[in-house]
């Protein structure tokens, strides 16, 4: 599964400081635990995505591309794009 497309990168900006709710554009997640990545910004040069990370704990923080996409849950399945997530308001998952 291609976890960035075309389609996500064209939508997804490289900053959301401006907005005090920013939007979600992207939804990862490990389907043999857990684990939940909720994007709201990607920088393309440093494939860096800045969002809601959660996991053991909740919390806003930077996680990587690379990181997915070697990333393996429990059972070793990969992690997953959330391909019914439909943009939304951090406020409705935080």
């Amino acid at each position: 599964m291609k976890l960035l497309t075309k389609e996500i990168l064209n939508r997804i900006p490289a900053s959301s400081e401006d907005s005090d709710d920013p939007v979600i554009h992207v939804k990862f997640f490990t389907p043999d635990s857990s684990w939940t990545w909720y994007a709201t910004e990607y920088d393309p040069e440093t494939e860096m995505f800045f969002g809601l990370v959660d996991g053991l704990d909740r919390e806003l923080g930077y996680f990587s591309l690379a990181e997915l996409k070697s990333a393996r849950g429990p059972l070793g399945l990969p992690i997953e794009r959330d391909m019914h997530f439909d943009p939304r308001p951090l406020s409705e998952i935080a």
